[in-house]
């Protein structure tokens, strides 16, 4: 009898989605508050799946609770400002954080199901926040820290948001960010936020500071309050409360707001990270992102429920020098390192010095995201970034489905530039007008079966989101990719068919599909 394969398991999961999630959570060892009776429901179609029915689960408790108990002395969080401060939490030091955050949230009258916009960069503050209002049952919307006041309002009052946690400022090339001024003007138009929380990363350098009697308060001073009282236990939590609304960009019109759920993103988020990129406890993930983006989320959760240490930068990959990250690198013997090709393309242009300067003997696994890449960056990543030792696992998906679509991984060959496959567990196709498999020619990228990390809708926009992807091909989501599978079966993503220009006043999107990356041709592009 032969081994089974990683195909099989794919074909399986495929086949049955039910199966392949309650195995994939016991694999992961998700910390339920009450294990689950049934993992999928389809009962009100394939559109609204339900998971983990009859569990308890909540996410911010599953990924502080657990680690600080067992280890309290390990590293959950590291990190670094653009002018060179350092600071690291414990796992013990990161729940009694997020424990104290949450005990002065509630007093401050947030509650279950309240929705707060978070403003902020990749402080250590953003984490914390992040996990304490999961811990509460609120919801959170995180936002780009580089937005102007109109894109933040328009966000913060399509979710109704009663708060907004910000900062006085932060770092781009040594130049003050002024944050505060952004969320006041934003404020001014989002008529439900009554209070403003900031953080104070700058001081006196962020001066003078604009204030607002009454409804702003500094985060710092709301926690040193002696009337806050510590939330220790997280109460029990239904797997499809949600607790994030995630905007997309709005390329393709206004602003869609993706509802993530507890027992959804955080859960798709850590299976990606384990069965891809094989993340798992002693790791240490730095992703090179901003909250605002997917991956800001998708790598705090999941790195922390999976046992990793996490890195957070709140600068630009190329201050005060161009090895600042190899540096980063080095100094907290990063283990998974996540960049997207353009960084790639502008750090090339430094050259190979201040890469070959750095020791990163600990990096096991590249990755990256965001959009195509061509082949010399991609060789430039793989043969000075990791040394011509380390696999890159190219990945692809979307905010409204948590994670991974398509996804290289450790065990399966790859060309310079592909996706292996089907991120693990995910039953990804390619298919033509009629709706039908297609392999050779550009198609439409699409997932064949549940996930649970889909959106639970869009916020207050119930038939746009089946507009969006199910209604094209009932019981098929059309992700809105043009995506590619070669003659030797690897996979490429050709840009967004659904990209729209505005002319004359009128909507217009692409007529057909039209390749937009550079596929590299097969005799460039042996497997590694």
């Amino acid at each position: 009898m032969r081994e089974p394969t990683l195909d099989d398991l794919q074909a399986r999961a495929e086949h049955d989605p039910a199966w392949f999630w309650g195995a994939a959570a016991d694999d992961l060892a998700i910390p339920w508050q009450r294990r689950p009776r049934e993992v999928l429901d389809v009962s009100g179609g394939v559109e609204w799946a339900r998971w983990w029915s009859g569990g308890q689960f909540n996410y911010a408790a599953a990924a502080i609770d657990v680690r600080a108990a067992r280890d309290p002395a390990g590293l959950a969080i590291a990190w670094e400002g653009e002018d060179g401060p350092i600071r690291r939490l414990t796992n013990a030091d990161l729940k009694a954080a997020v424990d104290r955050a949450a005990g002065m949230l509630v007093a401050h009258g947030v509650g279950h199901g309240d929705r707060v916009g978070i403003f902020l960069p990749m402080l250590i503050e953003t984490p914390i926040a992040v996990l304490a209002l999961g811990r509460i049952g609120a919801i959170y919307t995180p936002i780009f820290s580089g937005y102007g006041a109109p894109a933040v309002a328009a966000r913060l009052r399509d979710c109704g948001a009663t708060v907004l946690i910000t900062a006085d400022g932060f770092l781009r090339r040594g130049s003050v960010v002024r944050l505060k001024e952004t969320a006041d003007a934003a404020a001014a138009e989002a008529p439900e936020v009554r209070e403003v929380l900031v953080v104070r990363r700058l001081g006196a350098r962020a001066d003078p500071l604009p204030w607002v009697p009454g409804r702003d308060a500094w985060w710092e001073e709301a926690l040193a309050d002696p009337a806050v009282t510590p939330l220790a236990d997280a109460p029990e939590t239904d797997p499809e409360t949600p607790y994030m609304i995630i905007y997309t960009s709005g390329t393709t019109g206004r602003p869609k707001g993706a509802v993530h759920v507890h027992g959804g993103f955080p859960i798709k988020g850590a299976q990606d990270l384990a069965h891809d990129f094989d993340l798992g406890h002693g790791d240490t993930l730095f992703w090179f992102t901003d909250l605002g983006w997917m991956m800001g989320p998708w790598a705090i959760s999941g790195a922390l429920l999976l046992g990793a240490g996490l890195v957070l930068y709140e600068g630009v990959p190329d201050a005060p020098g161009p090895d600042r990250l190899w540096d980063i690198v080095e100094r907290h013997r990063v283990t998974h390192l996540g960049l997207s090709p353009t960084v790639i393309r502008s750090l090339m242009a430094h050259g190979t010095e201040p890469v070959r300067s750095h020791d990163r003997s600990s990096l096991r696994v590249l990755g990256s995201t965001g959009e195509p890449w061509n082949p010399d960056p991609w060789w430039w990543f793989f043969r000075e970034v990791g040394e011509g030792r380390c696999p890159i696992v190219n990945y692809s998906g979307g905010t409204e489905v948590s994670g991974g679509i398509v996804a290289g991984n450790l065990l399966s060959p790859i060309k310079p530039c592909s996706f292996a496959g089907p991120s693990v567990g995910t039953a990804a196709d390619v298919i033509g007008p009629d709706g039908a498999s297609l392999r050779g020619s550009v198609g439409e990228l699409a997932i064949r079966q549940p996930l649970p990390g889909m959106t639970r809708g869009f916020w207050g926009d119930r038939e746009r989101y089946l507009d969006s992807y199910w209604r094209r091909f009932p019981g098929t989501w059309v992700h809105g990719d043009w995506a590619l599978v070669d003659e030797d079966g690897f996979w490429y993503i050709q840009g967004r068919s659904d990209d729209t220009l505005k002319v004359a006043g009128k909507r217009v999107g692409p007529r057909s599909p039209t390749p937009r990356c550079s596929r590299p041709r097969r005799s460039a592009c042996p497997t590694t």
